[in-house]
């Protein structure tokens, strides 16, 4: 009879918390189902919008710096037109995260756009280099909240389960502007000039805003204690990235190593980022948690991802001026030349994506995709003044390829190392590392590609090669210099891209090694019958839905 008693209990225990889990499911489900499928449908319009201008904008612009340049002058300056924006997206991604948080996401979310609006506009009118780095940093500030915010509105609006049905529609826009931002760059440059590389965004975000503000209503409920801002860790975050970019950028070109400014941002990058991970281990809700890089997958992939954006945007920056400088393209031209490894980075994507997904296997895509990547730089690293577009195509082709390995299945392992209540900061790390890869990819080969094209063209001109200033960077320009100069610029920008893919193909080295040593973990979900450990409980399954009833 006791026993019988205990059974009935435990059955009775049993059956109340699985009615207190359904109770709460069903609560939480509700929260993310109020809005009207067809709002729920404008609103992703709108935040689509948002994440394409995020990622459109520097494929846009990267074939218009040459036009750039060749009419503001500042060919020393080059880089920093994408590492100031890269810098400020980075700094602010994280506070624009927490303030959503704390304020309302909508509210912070419409606030970014607004920011990147007019940092846009300010970049259409800019009249010198120096103003148009100063408002792209305005630019890039509003960037910074504008992936996070469409994210985090996807994830207040959508059940986690559900959300895998959008992933292809994610996987598009970033299809479209990888693909679609060189070709409308171009275009635009070469028909409409390259201020409306910028002034493109103002119809596209007045868009966006309009039907965020009319249809976004994310649902309410009181109580809870608002989240700390970690301001201790994002003031030592920001300073020690800004330390070590500024080092990258102006060392032995703007300042030589030993000098007192660039030994002094050396010693405060160091510095400032010991302290960063003393305040992570004291904050009570860190930007970064620590204890994700006790998992070796995790650390592992973490780097891959950051040597990804390294060699992704420093070493990708600089083939549309090889092809317009060295092998005579248009603007328009060389998006189109582009394809091969836009069109290679893609299709490989989408097919290991689906590999991966009906087999659960991964380690060989990223031991693939690290050779590859090592193996396209080495090509690109060949090509000189000779080389012939066909034979340049086949090289960004391997490169493209090799990305394409990597780029969806970095975000995959690491949220897969974690646990499913760290999805979040998995994601956000993966992220800021491969931008903070990005921002040192371009300082470091700017730095390097300045240097080595000032060396080749003092060898070939001698002092007239001060006198050019290498103002005149676009073809058309380059067309009307005297022969013997003209020769000379485009032997030095050669020399200058061959040293910046050699330099990025020794790098990729350490992502391939990295592969190597990833340990292939089941991914969740792929087995068929999971454990009870597997199984994910109300708690853990749904931080987003949790998240979204604050606001």
């Amino acid at each position: 009879m006791v026993d019988t008693a205990k059974t009935a209990k435990t059955a009775k225990t049993a059956k109340a918390a699985k009615a207190a889990q359904a109770a709460q499911a069903a609560k939480t489900a509700g929260t993310s189902g109020d809005a009207k499928p067809r709002s729920v449908g404008v609103v992703l319009v709108a935040v689509m919008i948002a994440m394409l201008l995020a990622s459109l904008d520097t494929m846009i612009t990267s074939t218009a710096i040459p036009t750039i340049v060749g009419e503001l002058g500042g060919l020393e300056h080059l880089s920093w037109v994408v590492t100031i924006y890269t810098l400020a997206t980075v700094a602010s991604t994280p506070l624009w995260g927490k303030a959503g948080d704390m304020y309302g996401r909508k509210g912070v979310f419409l606030t970014s756009v607004v920011i990147f609006l007019i940092g846009s506009a300010l970049c259409g009118a800019a009249q010198d280099m120096g103003q148009l780095i100063a408002f792209r940093a305005v630019q890039g500030l509003g960037g910074g909240g504008l992936l996070v915010g469409a994210m985090s509105i996807i994830g207040s609006l959508i059940p986690p389960r559900e959300v895998g049905k959008y992933q292809g529609l994610m996987a598009a826009v970033s299809a479209l502007s990888m693909i679609g931002g060189p070709l409308i760059g171009g275009a635009i440059t070469d028909f409409l000039g390259w201020r409306w590389a910028f002034y493109i965004n103002l119809p596209l975000g007045l868009l966006a805003l309009v039907m965020v503000s009319l249809v976004l209503h994310l649902p309410k409920t009181a109580g809870g204690p608002r989240p700390r801002v970690d301001y201790p860790g994002a003031a030592l975050l920001t300073t020690a990235i800004t330390s070590t970019v500024l080092v990258t950028t102006w060392g032995g070109t703007e300042y030589a190593w030993g000098s007192v400014q660039i030994v002094t941002l050396i010693a405060l990058g160091v510095l400032s980022s010991a302290a960063f991970l003393y305040a992570e281990t004291r904050a009570a809700e860190p930007i970064l948690p620590l204890h994700v890089f006790r998992n070796r997958n995790f650390s592992l992939i973490a780097l891959i991802g950051f040597l990804v954006g390294f060699v992704t945007v420093g070493g990708v920056f600089y083939l549309p001026l090889f092809l317009q400088t060295v092998q005579g393209a248009s603007a328009t031209n060389s998006g189109l030349l582009l394809l091969p490894l836009l069109a290679s980075m893609l299709t490989v994507s989408m097919i290991t994506g689906k590999i991966t997904s009906n087999t659960g296997r991964y380690k060989v895509f990223l031991v693939t995709g690290g050779a590859l990547v090592v193996t396209g730089l080495g090509l690109l690293a060949t090509m000189d003044t000779h080389t012939p577009r066909p034979l340049s195509a086949l090289y960004m082709a391997v490169l493209g390829a090799g990305i394409g390995f990597l780029m969806q299945i970095t975000m995959l392992v690491a949220q897969n190392s974690v646990e499913l209540k760290d999805m979040g900061v998995a994601s956000s790390t993966t992220a800021l590392g491969r931008t903070l890869g990005g921002a040192f990819g371009v300082a470091l080969m700017g730095t390097l590609f300045t240097t080595q094209v000032t060396s080749a063209m003092t060898d070939r001109l001698g002092p007239q090669a001060g006198a050019l200033n290498s103002a005149q960077l676009d073809a058309a320009s380059l067309a009307t210099l005297p022969d013997t100069v003209r020769e000379a610029y485009r032997h030095a920008v050669a020399i200058g891209t061959h040293w910046a893919f050699l330099v990025c193909a020794a790098i990729a080295v350490l992502g391939f090694i990295a592969a190597v040593f990833i340990k292939e973990v089941p991914l969740r979900g792929t087995n068929p019958t999971p454990t009870d450990s597997d199984k994910p409980d109300t708690d853990k399954a749904t931080p987003a839905l949790q998240e979204s009833t604050a606001h």
